[in-house]
This record gives C-alpha cells, sequence and structure tokens, in this order.
C-alpha cells in the first residue's frame, strides 16, 4: 500500500488519543519519586545521546529506581519507540519501559543507547536492561472458588549456598561418568578434604555446597573402575585428576527480596542450585531425562508395539511464586527401547518371523534406523558385558563377512572367529551383523549376541498406534493424577533426602491451595433469521440447532474429488447432498447440484486429478473460478492429504475440504454441522460473533480499530536435522466483530525459534528499498478490509519458553514496530504482547472431587477458572487459565504471561478478553483450550510442513509427496528454500482451518 494511503489527519489521531487518556483503564501511579519527578525524556531530546560506557550502572544495582531522568543510567538501557500518542508515554508510569525508557528512535526499532543503532533487526546486545510488564493488580470478575495445583511449598534454606568449578582430565562428555567420578570423590574425602560437606553436582563443570569447603582450590586423583568389564573379566582402571576451585557465593537475600516481590529480577544462580540440590537424590535412583525421572518400577512398563515400552516417572522444577519457592511435580510417561535380545527387538519391529527368511533390502533400512545409536551389550562372553553402540548394519549376511585378523591382512570369517575365540556357534548365519564403534575400524557383532541396554529413550518419531498406546497410559482422570502426584511426593521423602537435609531445604506435602475465579461465558451472537439469534453456552459447550452463522457464505460453484476406492459414486453423492443440506441448514446457501459429476482418481494421481477437475469446472462455467473442492480420501491416505492441500493452496488457488472415507459411510448430523463450519469460514464467512465485540463493549477493543495477532513458530520433530522451521503470524481481519484471522507463514532456519519474516527489507533494483514482512503485510489487509488503520495491537505469541523471553520479546516487538513505521513515519500504535504457554506442568484439581457442581462431566475443574495469585510470578503480570471443558484425561490450564503492555490492561481486562476469545474458534462448538489466534497460527504452520518440496521432507508419510517432483526453487538468504507462495484469494481466508 502506498505510504500516503495509510496517512490519515494526525491532528485527528492526537484527539483520539487525548480522548483516550481520560477513558483508558486507570493504572495505580507510581510515587513521584520513582522518576525523580521527571516523566520520560521529551520528544525533543537528542534522539541517541552517546552514554561513556564506564558511567553504565549494573542493572541490578538500580532495581526499583526510576531511571527516566537520570543520564549515567541510561547506557545500556532500552530505547524504546514508545507510539506516538502521548497517553502512552505521560500515562504510563509503571510500565516496564519506564524503567528504561530514553528517547524514541527515529525508525522506531527498540535501541539499545549506543551500540545497536547501525544494526539491522540484529539482536539486541543487552536483554537485562528491559523489565517485563509488572502485575497491575488482581482480577476480580468472576465466582470465586478454591483449586488445588500440582506445587508444593519449599521453605529457603538460610545457609549459604557456594559455587565451585569442576574441571576433570582426561574431559569425559558422558555426565553419567562424571557423576560416577565425583561419587568417588566424595566417598573418599568427604569426611578428610571436604570438610564433612556433601556437595551436589550437575554433571558437567559445577558442584555445590552448603557452607564454605575448607579449600579455595584442590586436585584431587581419582581412579575409576570401568564396570562394563564384567564380572570375571579384567577389569580396566581409569585414573582422572579433579581440580576443584571456588567461584562464588549464591545471594540468598537477593532470592528471599525477589520472593517477596520487592525486587524485578530473578536470581537465576540461587534457583539453579536449588534445583540441582532437590535432583541430585532422583538422579542416583532413576533414570533423568530433561526435567523428569522415568524408572520401570514406579509402574509397569506397558508395551507399545515395535520393539517399544512406555516407562512411567514424574516431573520436577523449582519455581519461584507468589507463596514462595514451590516445587512443582508432575506425573510424566516417555517411550523407551524394551531391554530385549536383538533378534526379538527386530522380529518385532518387522512385525515377522526374521529367523527363517533372508531379509529384503526395506528390512535392513528399517533395522539400520531404528538400531543406530543405541547401546548393546553382548551376551555371548558369561558375565562380561561390554557395552557398544550401534552404527549401521552390515549390507551382507553374517555368514558372508570377513575381516583382517594381523597387519599381513590374513582374512577370518566371522563365523570362524566367534567359534574359535568363544566358542560360540552362531546360529542365524543368513542375518546382518550390527556394526559398532566407529565407522573406520569396523568391529562386527551378530545380533543373535547382542541384547539392548535398559533404560535408552526412544526419540524418533512414534507412529499412530504407539502414540494411541502411549496415550492411554498417560491419560489419566484428575483424581487419580492427582493421588499420584501426592504418593510420588511421599515416595521421593524429601524429608530424608540428605541433600535437601544438608542444604536446609524443607518441602511441604500437601498441594497448594489457591483462590481462583470462574469467568462467565460470554454470550454469542447468531443471525436474526435463525430461531435462536444468541447463545449462552454452558459448561464451555453449545450446538448449532436452531441457530444459523451469523454471515453465512455462498457456494454456487463446486466439485467433489473421490480418492477412496471403497466409495462408490452413489454414496459419495448422497454424502455431498446431506452436506450441502447442512450447509444450507446452517444459514449458508450452498448449490445442491456440483458444476461436473464427482470425478473418482487414483491417490498417485492427484495432482492430475486436481488439474482435470479445475479446468473441466472453468470450461463448464465458462472461466468462472472454482470455490469450493470436496474431496473424499481413504482413512490411511500417507502424504495423499498433504500434497492436495500443497496442490491447491499455492499452484492452483483452490480452497478445499477433505473429508475421510469412514465419515462418509457413517454419517452424523454432528460431523457434517462440524465440516460446515469449516467451509464457512474457508469461503470467507463468520459462524458466530461475541455479543459483546458488536454491542461495542469489550474494553481495548472496542472503542479503537484494534488487530489481534497470533504467531507460531513449529520445529521438526526430533532426529530431523537439518529440516527447516515454520513461522506463522494471523491476524484479525474484522473490526469491532475480531473473529475472521487472515494468516501468512514462512520456513526459516532449522529450529529458529525468533520469527525472521515478521518485518523485512531488500534492496529492488528500480524502486531501491523495499519493505516487507509478515506483519506489515497484515496491517495493510486489514486496511484493506475495515478501511481503518489498526489503533492499537494484541499480539498473542505461541511457543516460546520461559528461557527466551527476552530474545523472543526484543527481536519481535522491535520487528512490529519497524513494520509500522515503514507504513507511515509515526505511526506507532500501543503493543500489548503475551506469551502462550501450553508446554507446562501446573494442573489444577477441584478442591472437592464429590462435589459435582465444582466440576465438569470428566472431572475437571470448570472452563473460564482463572488462576492469578499464589501460583504465580511475584511480580510479573501472568496468569492460569482453564477455558475448556475436559474430555478425558486432566485438563491442562493454558499459561498466558503478559511480557510487555502499552494498553494499560487489567487483570480483569485482559482474562476476560482471552477467555471470551476462546468462545469464537471457528471449527466447533465448543471453548478452546488456547486462545484462537494463538490456536490458528498453529494449525497454519502445521498446514505449511506440507508445502515444502518433497525432497526436503524426510519421508512420504509425513505429507510430502511423489517423491519424483524436482523444486527449481532457490534458496533464500539464510540458506532456508522459501516455501511456495499462498494464492492471493487463498491468503485472505482461513484456508488453515
Amino acid at each position: 500500500m502506498p505510504v500516503r494511503q495509510m496517512k490519515e489527519n494526525s491532528e485527528q489521531h492526537l484527539v483520539i488519543n487525548n480522548h483516550l487518556q481520560n477513558t483508558m483503564n486507570p493504572v495505580q501511579r507510581a510515587p513521584k519519586t520513582a522518576q525523580n519527578g521527571k516523566g520520560p525524556p521529551a520528544a525533543h531530546e537528542p534522539q541517541n545521546r552517546k552514554q561513556p560506557h564506564d558511567q553504565t550502572s549494573p542493572p541490578t544495582k538500580n532495581r526499583g529506581r526510576r531511571r527516566g531522568g537520570r543520564k549515567s543510567d541510561q547506557g545500556d538501557a532500552l530505547c524504546m519507540r514508545q507510539s506516538s500518542r502521548p497517553c502512552t508515554v505521560a500515562h504510563k508510569p509503571v510500565n516496564p519501559a519506564a524503567d528504561d525508557l530514553v528517547a524514541a528512535t527515529s525508525n522506531g526499532s527498540i535501541q539499545n543507547g549506543h551500540n545497536l543503532c547501525g544494526m539491522e533487526m540484529g539482536f539486541p546486545t543487552s536483554s537485562k536492561s528491559l523489565n517485563f510488564a509488572p502485575r497491575p493488580g488482581y482480577g476480580q470478575v468472576g465466582t470465586r472458588c478454591i483449586v488445588k495445583a500440582n506445587h508444593f511449598f519449599a521453605e529457603l534454606p538460610e545457609k549459604d549456598l557456594n559455587q565451585y568449578d569442576v574441571t576433570i582430565t582426561p574431559e569425559v562428555a558422558s555426565r553419567t561418568v562424571n557423576r560416577a567420578i565425583m561419587a568417588e570423590l566424595v566417598r573418599l574425602y568427604k569426611e578428610s578434604d571436604l570438610g564433612m560437606r556433601l556437595p551436589a553436582y550437575d554433571g558437567r563443570k559445577s558442584l555445590y555446597t552448603a557452607g564454605k569447603l575448607p579449600f579455595t582450590w584442590k586436585e584431587f586423583t581419582i581412579k575409576l573402575v570401568d564396570e562394563e568389564g564384567g564380572i570375571n573379566g579384567p577389569k580396566r582402571e581409569r585414573e582422572y585428576k579433579v581440580v576443584i576451585k571456588f567461584v562464588a557465593r549464591a545471594n540468598m537475600h537477593h532470592l528471599g527480596q525477589f520472593l517477596a516481590g520487592k525486587r524485578a529480577d530473578a536470581p537465576q544462580e540461587a534457583l539453579q542450585i536449588l534445583d540441582i540440590v532437590l535432583r541430585e537424590l532422583s538422579t542416583k535412583r532413576y533414570c533423568p531425562i530433561g526435567r523428569s525421572f522415568f524408572s520401570p518400577d514406579i509402574r509397569t512398563p506397558q508395551r507399545l508395539g515395535d520393539g517399544l515400552e512406555s516407562w512411567c516417572g514424574f516431573y520436577q522444577s523449582i519455581r519461584p511464586t507468589q507463596m514462595g519457592l514451590s516445587l512443582n511435580i508432575d506425573m510424566a510417561s516417555a517411550a523407551f527401547i524394551e531391554p530385549l535380545p536383538v533378534i526379538e527387538f527386530v522380529a518385532q519391529l518387522l512385525g515377522k518371523d526374521v529367523l527363517s527368511r533372508p531379509l529384503s533390502d526395506a528390512d535392513r533400512v528399517k533395522i539400520k534406523k531404528a538400531l543406530r545409536g543405541v547401546k548393546v551389550e553382548v551376551t555371548h562372553r558369561g558375565n562380561v558385558r561390554r557395552k557398544y553402540r550401534v552404527s549401521g548394519l552390515t549390507s551382507q549376511p553374517t555368514r558372508e563377512l570377513v575381516f583382517p585378523v594381523d597387519d599381513n591382512s590374513t582374512m577370518k570369517s566371522v563365523v570362524e572367529y566367534f567359534q574359535e575365540m568363544y566358542g560360540f556357534t552362531i546360529q542365524h548365519a543368513h542375518l546382518p551383523c550390527l556394526q559398532v564403534g566407529n565407522q573406520r575400524k569396523a568391529n562386527y557383532l551378530p545380533m543373535e549376541a547382542c541384547k539392548i541396554v535398559e533404560g535408552q529413550r526412544y526419540t524418533k518419531r512414534l507412529n499412530e498406534r504407539q502414540i494411541t498406546a502411549l496415550l492411554k497410559v498417560t491419560c489419566q482422570r484428575p483424581r487419580d493424577r492427582e493421588n499420584d502426584i501426592l504418593q510420588t511426593v511421599r515416595h521421593n521423602a524429601y524429608d530424608q533426602d540428605p541433600y535437601a537435609k544438608e542444604f536446609g531445604i524443607k518441602i511441604s506435602e500437601k498441594l497448594a491451595s489457591v483462590e481462583a475465579r470462574i469467568l462467565p461465558a460470554p454470550w454469542l451472537k447468531y443471525h436474526e433469521t435463525g430461531k435462536e439469534k444468541d447463545c449462552l453456552p454452558q459448561v464451555g459447550q453449545w450446538n448449532m440447532m436452531n441457530k444459523k452463522m451469523i454471515n453465512g457464505m455462498t457456494v454456487s460453484q463446486w466439485a467433489c474429488i473421490n480418492f477412496s476406492r471403497s466409495v462408490q459414486e452413489s454414496v459419495a453423492r448422497g454424502f455431498c447432498n446431506e452436506l450441502a443440506q447442512m450447509c444450507q441448514v446452517s444459514g449458508m446457501e450452498f448449490n445442491p447440484e456440483p458444476v461436473i459429476p464427482i470425478y473418482s482418481a487414483r491417490p498417485e494421481q492427484v495432482e492430475k486429478a486436481l488439474k482435470h477437475v479445475y479446468h473441466a469446472s472453468m470450461n463448464k462455467t465458462k472461466g468462472k473460478e472454482l470455490e469450493l473442492l470436496l474431496a473424499i480420501l481413504p482413512d490411511n491416505n500417507g502424504s495423499l492429504y498433504g500434497d492436495l492441500k500443497r496442490i491447491c493452496e499455492t499452484d492452483l488457488g483452490l480452497i478445499s475440504q477433505c473429508c475421510l472415507t469412514k465419515h462418509v459411510f457413517r454419517i452424523s448430523k454432528q460431523y457434517l454441522a462440524n465440516v460446515a463450519l469449516k467451509i464457512n469460514v474457508k469461503m470467507g464467512g463468520r459462524n458466530t460473533v461475541l455479543l459483546d465485540a458488536i454491542s461495542c463493549r469489550i474494553p481495548l477493543v472496542s472503542d479503537i480499530p484494534t488487530i489481534i495477532f497470533g504467531a507460531d513458530v513449529t520445529h521438526p520433530e526430533n532426529g530431523e536435522d537439518s529440516s527447516p522451521s515454520i513461522a506463522a503470524v494471523v491476524a484479525s481481519q474484522d473490526w469491532p466483530e475480531v473473529t475472521k484471522y487472515a494468516g501468512l507463514v514462512c520456513a526459516q532456519a532449522h529450529r529458529q525459534e525468533l520469527i525472521q519474516d515478521l518485518y523485512k527489507t531488500w534492496q529492488d533494483p528500480v524502486r531501491g528499498t523495499v519493505s516487507g514482512g509478515m506483519i506489515r503485510d497484515l496491517l495493510v489487509s486489514f486496511r484493506k478490509a475495515t478501511g481503518q488503520k489498526p489503533l492499537r495491537i494484541i499480539f498473542y505469541r505461541d511457543g516460546v519458553s520461559e528461557g527466551q523471553f527476552y530474545q523472543v520479546l526484543l527481536y519481535e516487538l522491535d520487528a512490529i514496530r519497524k513494520a509500522c513505521a515503514s507504513l507511515e513515519p509515526n505511526y506507532q500504535p500501543p503493543v500489548t504482547f503475551i506469551v502462550v504457554q501450553k508446554r507446562h506442568h501446573t494442573r489444577l484439581f477441584t478442591n472437592n472431587h464429590r462435589d459435582r457442581s465444582s466440576t465438569d462431566k470428566s472431572g475437571n475443574i470448570l472452563p473460564g477458572t482463572v488462576v492469578d495469585s499464589k501460583i504465580c510470578h511475584p511480580t510479573e503480570f501472568d496468569f492460569y487459565l482453564c477455558s475448556h471443558a475436559g474430555i478425558q484425561g486432566t485438563s491442562r490450564p493454558a499459561h498466558y504471561h503478559v511480557l510487555w503492555d502499552e494498553n494499560n490492561f487489567t487483570a480483569d481486562g485482559i482474562q476476560s478478553l482471552t477467555n471470551n476469545l476462546c468462545y469464537t474458534y471457528a471449527r466447533c462448538t465448543r471453548s478452546v483450550s488456547v486462545v484462537p489466534p494463538a490456536y490458528y497460527a498453529h494449525l497454519a504452520a502445521f498446514r505449511a510442513r506440507f508445502y515444502m518440496e518433497p525432497e526436503m521432507q524426510e519421508n512420504g508419510s509425513t505429507g510430502g509427496g511423489t517423491g519424483h517432483t524436482k523444486s527449481t526453487r532457490a534458496t533464500g538468504e539464510s540458506g532456508v528454500r522459501p516455501l511456495p507462495a499462498l494464492k492471493e484469494n487463498v491468503k485472505r481466508v482461513m484456508f488453515y482451518c
């Protein structure tokens, strides 16, 4: 869009904002002294004033003191372009930005005082100068109740915690070996050199003690027996030098102040030490993986098929909360490789008898993939159980394998060698051997002489059957999960834990009781012609009976392709008729007859079939666009679904709706009603809107044009080490309804969490520097769709872990600023940036499981339950919201963390808005567990995986394709091949639904 189109009368802009100053939610004002009696620097002050480096005070020393008026405090402060609206600067003394405000930069970017000015969308050099939004108070709306949380109060130790650096030579890569060395050191020297201290060790470079050791530097010599040598075999002894050196004392006073809400910066070192101390005993008892511990003894392992089994365990993490330190404990399950003899494992994997028949090439590939990297132990040497890591599989069977036994290249067969050396007769010489050790010096082990070592987590992708089996194990009713968590805490007996005792940490054995509120469900508006014109959902759900979509679309030109051999044409026709009728009943206008007769095709001919139907329809309608393509797919369709979506959305510009064979044969009204909802939004319609939205009663959304963004990045699965990550951004395209969301997607570097294409510039030979990117494009399309430019931005960002909050906020807020500034020089609408997390381990339980009025049908807490006290952050603006009704298992509340808020939301404002939006999800008549813009971004990112060229994908089953399509697109600047562009008509609608 040309810049002049975006420009409006700036005086009118200011008038709106002055009016806003008086109507915005009142915010607690900071005491006058907080900013030395001054507001942020005036706009006429020099913009990038140089600060001498030696004047910069460390951020931690100035916490709690406003830096607005002190020049020396601003050296490393964050230059944040506030909105051109006067209200955001003058009205926000409690905004974290006020701690770090200096004059706005000319291009609207986040700058680091003195040294970021030249960087174009680079990483800011200092993130610690940025404070997150403080909590503006607590929510009051809703029915108050008590819930229990799986957080256990941890009493703070009064002892000094000391950190020591550990250097082990020769260097050891394995944490397990490091721990064994340290355990031996403690065993030998605890009572002498260590002065009776029992240290906690992180398995790498750090050792922690309660109180000081008698030395600041000491070297120890430790001899360790290699246990893999077996019982009667020769044991190898290795010698290690261990140097322990004092590094620092952890500041427990700082932690106490932080937990009391008197300091804003978390003392990560102290928290990390306490976490390691409380994990020390479990690390020795169980198999540690990430933050969880697993054991086959906690519950009997269940078979998952193909040589895998599920182990139960528990997750444990220490968290700073308003009630003080809290230990978060949750149940966990993971897939492990069954400790079977390798031959049995292979038989399970291939699902056939491998002893009698030779293996095919496909079998060999499958075995190699499954066993590469897996540890095995030999069983042919009696008590000697040496362990090896599998590196591959021989291409020849064992009977054909020979290797040199000396320097003269004297060759011996593997069969002879095992017979002569160990008296071991190889029975199954038709099978290949395992290759172990490194590839240069091949070591062959017959499969029948090996067993898989216990306790190896399976990290590759599980198949559908295995996922179903694992979910059966993990899916626990709330009451059962609560009991298991309590039993785990009792079993861990933290009061008897020698490490917890040594460090003076006491853990409560009771679940935290927390005050919660149940937010009311919003009224939903449907079309005036339906019997029911509006609706109040009950316990998170409602239905479409007697209701018509508020904006039902018209489908005149549609066609159907049937890819399922088992569906006859008459059955397909009957199904299409029923679906067309349901669309009509739901409020759409739907032509009962397709443009051309239903076309049957084979899945492998997907591209040819789609193009045939597309062109045949165009010919029939004399060039009118085909509006909708229905596709009937086999239940197990491999890459067909992904291929179809890729071709339709990036090549032909077709909107499609796929239906599985099982639904065609067993037509249910509920299924058809849900498909009708999806078709309507894909055509550009709206199913329902919030009654408060159309009567302009939503605080900080209804008053001025507001755009709501959702963003997510999906990463490739474990084991895929080169596939790109996919970023997706969606944005509302209607106001005041905020129901329709357009979506954009892009590929970026493998496992890159920051969204690279939010804003970008490039050089055009004719136009010079050109601005673009997903935020800019979506702002422009909002303007086109509504005729207004957004004067407020709400940005829900999914999938960010706590450790990445600073980075993501700095980088992505900067991109939003630049995208806005590129449209109009002083265009800086205020931004609220909220991270949405689902991958956390906080669970909420009803206070009384017998009280049916306090739970939904599944025994979970009621939809709308919100918690913003006790188990939440001591000072920052976060809350847990369970917005959905449970179906099975234990509901997981979403965790929302407001990192940045220039719109001055109250706690009630953002909590109610988020909860109400959860009732506007287009694909079903239920409130959903995550705010819809974040949900839609996730769907769009998932869809875009199918757009990757087939050879970019690991295999056909991930939605790849026929395997022979060659791509000619060049890779982008980041070395990642860009995704094929979405067609314009697809971009505008909710194609990802």
